[in-house]
């Protein structure tokens, strides 16, 4: 179908609101201004739709079958438009929105982005679009007020009529009528014998809203189309809702606008001449004032006199900066409306065939323009030189910030250095603390080293200030100075430190070797036998004879190491004995113990002693487990070779089944009794499953939980035993539910046979239950015709639980009731042709009177998606109702 672009702008001769007011289909509504529009769009088409004694209630479903639509446009146009089609298909509703979106775009309107389609679907959003657009072409499009029209002209009018009103200023089409006073204004100004204006409140708009529209319905015949609630309760109503009612008021008032218009002009024309002398006064003495500001102002620009100091300077230019915020705007504004009252005059002059106008000498619009190009080059001039002068005078301050800024910083770092340098506290350190002060000393040097940097800029800056003559020098030369002495009083005293403390980390070297050596090799002894004692008494979980094996092989390993660790512990224990031999013939002042290791040689020996006594306990826990795993074993063994037999004989017995139930051999009743038979055979099986259960006992009691020799387990044979038991009982019902079907429907054993090949077919996996699309392919393939709707309502039938699969027993139910819903469906159409007559419909109530009641609700039901005329709303049509039996194919 085409689509019409809703374009109410394109065309020079049709240009009617501007762009803002364009249609956008891809912005959803506000909520509150759909449900304005749609109240007062509704309103709008009923004052027309009445003409023709008709009306709408719904905006967007009483336009989808296109026929008020035509009646609406051929009302308001006084034009015939094409004659619609009566049909109640979507193909003829879709001709006659055609039919009227055609009209539309002859009356020279662009439609964007819109078909008929959308207003047959009942689109909201682009059925308010089409409406509006109507009511620009028909409504709005022709309203002219001095030579504006469309919206302007409108809102014009509505500004013309309110004007002499108190409280009432018209600006838009939505903020300003809150109130409601721009309504009643507009009322009063034409009757105002209908509304006493002095009485309303600027404060109370619901009542002012409600006695606008309560008078304009009664006294006016303009329909109410706004709720003053929504007014009042919408931040900013909506545009298009009130200008579709202020266009009512317009065309109510329309003759006496004519009358008024004309009066206007005669006024017009006699006041021109007075106004374009006051414009000549004014521009005479605009021109004067605008040239003496200039001369006043170009020498102040120019002078060039210098500051001393950064204050002075940012005054000058904070004067300059007011002068360009606050006195230069006001004159280029001024400057700006002499030329542009300059250029009004002469146009209003030569519209009205007098001579041009000539200012006084020296006051003509390029005399002004000279003096104002003469200011603006001082300006200039005087901008750069202030500019240059505060960056002058930046610099100062900023190398004077920067100077005082390093210095702080180094007198922040260098404080507490000479107190540090001075310290003896490597005199009772230990070598480790040596080594540490040394490290920390290195670090202090090379600090010490990159703060060399900071000191010569300090000085190069106190230089550069110099030399610039900063006012302030000689506190800069004299802060500079003492940072040089104390410079050079640091590097000496850290020199001194540095010597003292190599001298400390010689003496207390040949000691810490030894402790070394003692922790090299202690800790891994340590951690040997701690390891060992963790082994020794860890509760070890084996739950095969291999593990408890291999735990008892390593344990041979470990004893075979011992004697190798007794050696090393003589060995660590020598060194510590001479440690202390060296302590005490050279007076060492040790600070603390060995500072690499906590451990100590009665540590040693007494978790050597425990590693010894572990050792025959580990033996016989050992042997104990080995025992254990043993008997674990042989019960493994016994539940596989059973469980090897019972889990597949389930699995056998389960295909089996399965198959009896798929395949179609003999009758119903010969199914049935093969299958009791392998019920009684499936019961008899149970004692071994008994056993089995006893085995599992045994094995639990044991707590073993895996066993290699099967891969069934308790739990699997017990599930596979109760599905087994399940299905042979379900296949055993769902055949005696068959059998029952059978009898009750009067099937025959080849129809279930055709009915049984038909469900295996398109059960495509087997399961012996069809998925919801397989079913769908198989009523097709048996001759169904139908669409999503009729699918959706057999999948009602078939699986009310909503499982997504149809089983057997509910595909042969459906099939039946399907034969006997058709047989019923072929009465009730011939009743129902009989009571219909000529009249190709009927009413609910006709049929269940004269049908009886199961006939006649089957036929309302079916029909119910279908029911309703224009002509009878509520009728049930002839047409369809053999589309809702038999499909369009059919009609």
């Amino acid at each position: 179908m085409p689509t019409f672009d809703m374009d109410p702008y394109d065309g020079d001769e049709n240009d009617y609101m501007p762009q803002e007011d364009d249609w956008d289909r891809d912005m959803l509504l506000d909520p509150a201004w759909e449900k304005q529009q749609r109240k007062t769009f509704t309103a709008w088409c009923n004052s027309h739709l009445r003409k023709a004694g008709t009306q709408i209630e719904n905006i967007e479903e009483d336009f989808r079958d296109g026929l008020k639509l035509m009646l609406l446009l051929e009302v308001i146009s006084g034009e015939r438009l094409a004659k619609p089609e009566r049909g109640k298909m979507r193909v003829h509703k879709i001709s006659n929105v055609n039919k009227a979106l055609h009209y539309i775009t002859s009356k020279g309107v662009k439609l964007v982005s819109i078909g008929a389609e959308e207003i047959v679907d009942g689109n909201a959003k682009m059925t308010l679009g089409m409406i509006w657009t109507i009511i620009l072409r028909f409504a709005i499009q022709d309203i002219s007020v001095e030579e504006t029209s469309a919206k302007e002209g409108l809102l014009l009018w509505c500004q013309r009529k309110t004007a002499p009103y108190k409280n009432v200023n018209i600006q838009n089409f939505h903020i300003s009528w809150k109130d409601g006073l721009g309504f009643c204004a507009l009322i009063h100004r034409h009757r105002p014998e209908l509304i006493d204006y002095g009485k309303l409140r600027k404060d109370d708009p619901m009542t002012n809203l409600n006695t606008a529209f309560d008078v304009a319905e009664k006294y006016l015949d303009i329909p109410k189309m706004l709720d003053a609630e929504d007014i009042v309760g919408t931040a900013r109503p909506d545009e298009k809702a009130i200008m579709t009612y202020v266009s009512s008021f317009y065309h109510a008032f329309s003759g006496a606008q004519k009358a008024e218009t004309a009066a206007n002009r005669i006024c017009k024309v006699l006041a021109v001449n007075q106004e374009n002398e006051q414009l000549m006064e004014d521009y005479e003495k605009l021109a004067s004032d605008l040239l003496e500001w200039i001369r006043r102002t170009i020498p102040w620009l120019e002078n060039r006199a210098p500051e001393n100091t950064m204050l002075a300077m940012q005054q000058k230019l904070e004067d300059f900066r007011d002068y360009r915020r606050q006195h230069k705007p006001p004159k280029v504004q001024e400057k700006c409306q002499l030329e542009i009252n300059f250029n009004t005059l002469q146009t209003k002059l030569r519209l009205s065939n007098r001579p041009a106008f000539m200012p006084s000498e020296g006051k003509m619009v390029s005399d002004v323009s000279n003096a104002w190009g003469g200011l603006e080059g001082a300006e200039k001039g005087y901008e750069e030189w202030l500019l240059n002068e505060i960056r002058r005078l930046e610099r100062l301050d900023h190398l004077a910030e920067k100077f005082r800024q390093k210095a702080a910083t180094h007198e922040a770092w260098t404080g507490g250095k000479e107190e540090m340098l001075r310290s003896l506290d490597f005199e009772t350190a230990s070598l480790s603390e040596i080594k540490a002060l040394l490290k920390k000393h290195e670090a202090f040097e090379s600090d010490l080293a990159a703060h060399q940097d900071r000191v010569e800029q300090i000085a190069a800056i106190a230089q550069e200030l110099n030399e610039l003559d900063y006012h302030d020098s000689s506190s800069v030369n004299a802060r500079c100075q003492r940072i040089c002495d104390r410079w050079d009083t640091l590097g000496a005293l850290t020199q001194k430190r540095s010597e003292a403390l190599q001298r400390t980390e010689k003496l207390l070297e040949t000691i810490d070797q030894l402790y070394l050596e003692f922790a090299k090799r202690a800790a891994p002894f340590n951690n040997w036998m701690e390891g060992a004692m963790e082994d020794l008494q860890d509760t070890f979980i084996v739950h095969t004879i291999e593990e408890i094996q291999g735990l008892s092989t390593a344990h041979e390993q470990f004893k075979a190491t011992l004697p190798d660790a007794d050696k090393e512990r003589g060995a660590i224990l020598g060194i510590h004995n001479e440690i202390a031999k060296i302590v005490a013939t050279y007076h060492v002042n040790m600070a603390g113990s060995n500072p690499y290791i906590t451990i100590n040689p009665q540590e040693i020996n007494a978790k050597w002693d425990k590693v010894r006594q572990l050792v025959p306990q580990r033996d016989q826990a050992l042997i104990e487990e080995h025992a254990r795993q043993q008997n674990s074993e042989r019960l493994r063994r016994q539940f596989a070779n059973q469980a090897n037999v019972i889990g597949p004989w389930i699995q056998t017995k389960m295909e089996e089944i399965g198959r009896i139930s798929i395949e179609m051999h003999g009758t119903l009743e010969d199914q049935l009794t093969h299958l009791r038979q392998y019920e009684k055979n499936i019961v008899n099986y149970k004692p071994k499953i008994d056993q089995l259960e006893g085995d599992h006992q045994l094995i639990q009691e044991a707590l073993i939980f895996d066993n290699k020799h099967t891969n069934y387990t308790m739990e699997h044979i017990r599930v596979g035993w109760e599905q087994l038991l399940t299905t042979i009982a379900r296949t055993i019902n769902e055949i005696e539910n068959q059998i029952l079907t059978r009898d009750a429907k009067g099937i025959s054993q080849d129809q279930m046979n055709e009915f049984r090949a038909s469900f295996n077919h398109f059960d495509r996996k087997k399961t012996g239950m069809m998925e919801a699309e397989d079913f769908k392919t198989c009523l097709i393939s048996l001759g169904y015709n139908m669409g999503e709707a009729e699918f959706s309502r057999i999948m009602s039938i078939v699986d009310p639980n909503r499982v997504g699969v149809v089983t057997f027993q509910a595909f042969i139910d459906f099939m039946s009731r399907e034969t006997a819903d058709t047989d019923t469906a072929d009465q009730v159409m011939a009743s129902f042709k009989v009571l219909a007559g000529d009249k190709n419909f009927i009413m609910a109530d006709e049929l269940r009177r004269e049908l009886p009641p199961d006939q006649a609700e089957y036929c309302i039901a079916r029909m119910a998606p279908y029911s309703g005329t224009d002509a009878v709303p509520g009728a049930l049509d002839y047409m369809s109702f053999s589309t809702a039996l038999y499909g369009e194919s059919d009609l």
